[in-house]
């Protein structure tokens, strides 16, 4: 069950209050649905298939990381405001990320965006959290 997945549990600490609808997909991109549609899937699917793929020398490679503090790791955004990838502390050598490391913005940056591409080519829903009245 979706619900039991540590992922879905840390986006819930992430994403706080019962306004925001989010679609997470298998790589730890999260789509945050400002105004949902009827199905939230197809509508995250359809966002990210047009926006989370990443082409070299376009808006789409750029990415600013945020280090957690509601939990360990860092969210990795995109060129697109509702686009958001999560990066655990695992998901990289802990010798080469550390969070005071002077690199570790760029090393998260480059794990998150090429996670954002996986999940903006498979795109694979594996859980929706709908939050409308």
């Amino acid at each position: 069950m979706a619900d039991k997945d540590p992922l879905v549990d840390t986006w819930r600490q992430i994403i706080v209050g019962d306004e925001k609808s989010w679609v997470l997909f298998e790589h730890g991109t999260c789509v945050v649905l400002v105004s949902p549609a009827d199905d939230l899937a197809a509508q995250a699917v359809t966002i990210l298939r047009e926006h989370g793929p990443v082409q070299a020398g376009s808006a789409s490679a750029d990415f600013g990381t945020v280090p957690l503090e509601s939990v360990p790791g860092w969210i990795v955004t995109s060129h697109h405001p509702d686009i958001l990838t999560y990066v655990a502390p695992d998901d990289a050598d802990q010798d080469d990320i550390t969070q005071d490391d002077d690199n570790t913005p760029l090393a998260v940056g480059l794990i998150g965006r090429a996670n954002r591409d996986r999940d903006a080519h498979d795109l694979t829903v594996i859980h929706v959290e709908d939050k409308r009245p």
